[in-house]
């Protein structure tokens, strides 16, 4: 069973190969139990709700249920980025919400980032945690316009540490020889994710959380949850259930249209050596992507590998989730391609790891944290790949919330929204699908045309603006 978890990715692939984690599954629920939690999902959100919940309160007992093992899903498997990316501009925010409710909500993801370096320090965990800060490459006159927005708004909301790296400099840095310049972003942290979703679960676990693996959710509704292992019937009693699920919660009927499970996929190189990073320029701890419209990212990991994903793998009717998902030949070969695109020095290094998985999308690209109390519920979630930073802030939210605690968290404009569904099937297909062909299409256009997509300009609606 382990070797199959190893190919979840490259991270959990590493924490096997180093000794670090045999991916061994805990014990499934094996007799039906109460509690004062249930969190359904064992990735980050659950972890950190958990985490903060015994920070809160240690007397209560928590149950944490995943249908495989904790860091399975978009925890184990995402770019390492500890950023305070939040899925929705701070103009967007503003235009919802008013200046002083988006200039709170981005202080919160900006103070996250360091939240993560402190909680992991504290519980021992070595997730490679370095806050080097995120370089963002610009290749032409239409990109500098996007870039000198970026940092236009930074000014304006007075939050984000950005910077506008010019031709010279850029060049001088790093060897992306179609550079003209870059952005810097203070704010994020490059991290192993397998190490920090795994260590954060046997820090729950020291602090009196029970983990069950292999422990498939069915439904919940009223305080239970109905769970099933193998083919035997399991169900949990809880004061507050946690819907922590992310994309893999679109194949249950609590969630459904609510999410929608988009695929990003991955690719490793083997370690390269100090004389090539030389060339490159990216540091230990930074992070990198450039503005082009179908989105890449990538890091130079701690043993001197480049971790690079992107957008790419078509959405499959449905909702569909399947392992063959996660790995596409033809992603695959874009992804290298882009990376050599963009640092020529990689061009002879070697792919060891592909992966990927879905991660949720709302329908309008709007992360939201949650409680009912009179349905006994709570949920975080749809962080459009931006959640290893998210779901920390989601996690003390959730604490806040489910305690019955007033803070500045529990004010925040995220909390308690409610996105609208998806459209039904075929209709969500061809959506999700013209969205991808749209920003493959608007990248080319922007090549050929040297002005601002208007292919971009309509498919914004789709990503929520």
């Amino acid at each position: 069973m382990s070797d199959d978890y190893r190919r979840v990715s490259f991270w959990m692939d590493a924490l096997v190969a180093s000794g670090a984690d045999d991916l061994e599954p805990r014990a499934s629920l094996s007799e039906d139990v109460s509690v004062d939690v249930c969190i359904v999902g064992g990735g980050l959100t659950g972890l950190w709700t958990a985490y903060y919940l015994q920070e809160a309160d240690p007397t209560l007992s928590i149950a944490i249920l995943d249908k495989d093992i904790a860091g399975f899903g978009a925890s184990g498997r995402n770019g390492g980025w500890s950023s305070a990316l939040f899925p929705l501009s701070a103009s967007a925010l503003e235009s919802r919400y008013g200046f002083d409710a988006a200039v709170a909500l981005r202080r919160a993801m900006v103070d996250t980032v360091d939240e993560v370096g402190r909680s992991a320090e504290a519980e021992g965990i070595d997730c490679d945690f370095v806050r080097g800060g995120t370089v963002a490459f610009v290749r032409s006159s239409v990109q500098l316009a996007s870039a000198r927005a970026e940092l236009e708004e930074a000014t304006h909301f007075g939050v984000d540490q950005v910077s506008l790296l010019g031709t010279d400099t850029v060049r001088e840095r790093f060897g992306v020889p179609s550079a003209i310049a870059a952005t810097f972003a203070a704010e994020c942290a490059r991290i192993q994710p397998a190490k920090l979703v795994r260590g954060l679960a046997r820090a729950v676990e020291r602090r009196g959380a029970t983990i069950y693996e292999r422990t498939e959710v069915r439904s919940w509704a009223d305080g239970r949850v109905d769970a099933v292992v193998g083919d035997t019937p399991r169900s949990v009693r809880a004061a507050t259930v946690v819907n922590a699920t992310e994309g893999y919660g679109s194949a249950l009927r609590q969630v459904g249209r609510r999410i929608l499970p988009l695929y990003s996929l991955m690719i490793a190189t083997e370690p390269l050596s100090d004389a090539v990073w030389d060339r490159i320029g990216i540091e230990h701890g930074q992070t990198f992507t450039d503005f082009r419209h179908l989105l890449i990212y990538g890091q130079r990991t701690a043993d001197n590998r480049f971790a690079f994903g992107g957008r790419g793998a078509r959405y499959h009717l449905g909702s569909a989730i399947r392992p063959a998902y996660d790995r596409v030949g033809r992603v695959t070969h874009h992804l290298r391609r882009a990376l050599v695109d963009l640092f020529p020095a990689a061009a002879d290094a070697r792919i060891t790891h592909e992966w990927g998985g879905p991660l949720g999308v709302p329908r309008d690209w709007h992360a939201s944290v949650g409680f009912d109390a009179a349905r006994k519920e709570a949920w975080a979630g749809g962080y459009v790949g931006d959640g290893v930073s998210t779901t920390n802030l989601a996690g003390r939210t959730l604490a806040d919330l489910i305690t019955g605690a007033d803070t500045e968290l529990t004010s925040l404009a995220w909390v308690n929204h409610r996105s609208p569904r998806w459209e039904p099937e075929p209709l969500r297909f061809a959506g999700a699908n013209a969205g991808l062909v749209g920003m493959q299409f608007a990248d080319a256009e922007e090549r050929v045309t040297g002005r601002p997509s208007v292919a971009a300009r309509l498919m914004r609606p789709l990503t929520g603006h």
